[in-house]
């Protein structure tokens, strides 16, 4: 069986089968970069990165393009005289590339900004007006809009009738033959900079945001591509929006649509009037960058999280069962006849459950349990079992982008706690070894029984005390 994944138009499993064999097209709605990087979109982009990932690993080959929206009311809304719109874009474009390199978030294939695609936008609106879809306001503003009721697939997405929907809040009503037709072209105002202005057929003035994106999606992957992903909130109306004004132009659009859920923050919805947002910096400052990865990704990708004060403990924990498994397995390994004999291989329950619809609570589950009979089979000296259960744990953590021992988390910085608490542990290790081989047994027990009071567990092995956390 392949892989089946939740499409929210249809709003149910579809197998997934890919519009050309062994190749697979994904874009990703990214930052509109107004502001600083929160838990929110480190989250989104993990999500899809464990998607890439897996993808990967099953064999096809991803193009992932996630756009950077750099032009947009807000980020006009948020520049300042001293620090010009593109100027603040660009430095919050370099906040989020640091956030998302510092979870091991694959760069994607490609990364463009909105601003760079404007004739493809020209084009795209000049379609849907020839297709009687959209229309130029007639009060002089070179306003834009697109044409609800004159596309009868107008809330497919998100199963809402065209009367029961929000009106548009994203231009001045006054043009409009319908308060919930969008913005496709805004025309420019003179509280704006004469830099956010492009000049167009209808007037000077700059894209709506929706348009963004489907000019970008298709100029980069084709009129149709495989998967449209992005956060639960953008179903509407951005991913509502752009649906409509691709199909409208003749477009086929993204096969399937992949929402990832939310996060709230201590039970409750994050946002700044609560002003209970938790920046991506703040949260990188909490733990290892590895140990952010794996809380954000342990639930399943269409869940909402919760995040609260010590969520990062347990993550942390099982971060070290891992490490620690891997360590003692090669130590216990070395230099017998099973090292280097466990292939690097994934169960089969661990595939079936990444095949349905990226389940990795499931698969996590399956890596801890392999982590246990492979503890159990070093204490029982099955070494042909624990060499099996290593190679296994090492192929399913890589796949997830969380194994501890891989280079990327190894690099210089990534641990210095942990770095700071193996100098500490060793010198105890090596007081305990001190006062062993001068056979004063009452403080080497002393120092064992302080190390698992803080728990830390010292294993005497025949190359010498070892050490690991508890978990």
């Amino acid at each position: 069986m392949g892989m089946r994944l939740y499409d929210t138009k249809a709003q149910a499993l579809r197998d997934f089968t890919p519009i050309v064999d062994g190749k697979v097209g994904l874009y990703v709605c990214g930052p509109t970069v107004q502001s600083s990087p929160h838990i929110g979109h480190l989250r989104s982009a993990l999500v899809y990165d464990q998607l890439r990932r897996w993808l990967n690993f099953s064999g096809y080959d991803v193009t992932l393009v996630r756009n950077v929206t750099d032009i947009d009311d807000k980020v006009l809304q948020n520049a300042t005289e001293h620090e010009p719109w593109w100027a603040l874009a660009y430095r919050m474009e370099l906040e989020f590339a640091a956030g998302y390199r510092a979870l091991g978030v694959l760069a994607p294939t490609y990364e463009p900004r909105a601003t760079a695609s404007i004739q493809q936008m020209h084009a795209i609106i000049q379609r849907l007006i020839d297709n009687g879809h959209a229309y130029p306001a007639t009060d002089g503003s070179a306003d834009v809009y697109f044409d609800v009721r004159s596309w009868p697939s107008y809330g497919e997405l998100t199963r809402q009738s065209i009367d029961n929907m929000e009106q548009a809040a994203d231009a001045d009503p006054r043009g409009k033959r319908d308060p919930r037709d969008f913005a496709l072209w805004k025309g420019h105002k003179d509280s704006e900079a004469e830099s956010a202005s492009w000049p167009s057929p209808w007037g000077d003035g700059r894209p709506g945001w929706h348009i963004e994106c489907s000019a970008m999606a298709s100029r980069y992957l084709g009129e149709n591509f495989d998967i449209h992903g992005g956060g639960l909130d953008l179903r509407f109306p951005h991913h509502e929006n752009e649906l409509a004004q691709s199909t409208a132009a003749g477009h086929g659009f993204a096969n399937y649509w992949v929402h990832n859920g939310l996060v709230n923050v201590n039970g409750q919805k994050m946002s700044k009037s609560l002003g209970n947002s938790v920046y991506a910096a703040d949260l990188l400052a909490q733990a290892r960058p590895i140990v952010v990865r794996y809380y954000l990704g342990q639930a399943h990708y269409r869940s909402t999280i919760d995040y609260h004060d010590n969520a990062l403990t347990e993550a942390e924990a099982a971060l070290e069962r891992i490490e620690s498994f891997l360590r003692r397995a090669d130590r216990r390994l070395a230099g017998t006849r099973f090292a280097g004999t466990g292939a690097e291989s994934i169960p089969d329950e661990f595939r079936e459950a990444m095949d349905d619809d990226l389940g990795v609570p499931q698969a996590l589950a399956v890596l801890h349990d392999t982590i246990r009979s492979g503890n159990a089979a070093i204490d029982d000296d099955d070494l042909r079992v624990a060499a099996e259960a290593r190679g296994q744990v090492w192929a399913m953590s890589n796949v997830l982008g969380i194994n501890p021992l891989a280079p990327e988390w190894e690099q210089a910085g990534e641990n210095d706690s942990h770095d700071v608490l193996a100098a500490l542990v060793t010198r105890l290790i090596d007081a305990r070894e001190h006062a062993r081989a001068g056979r004063d047994f009452a403080a080497a027990d002393r120092i064992r029984d302080d190390l698992a009071a803080a728990g830390i567990t010292v294993e005497d092995t025949p190359t010498g005390a070892h050490w690991s956390i508890d978990g």
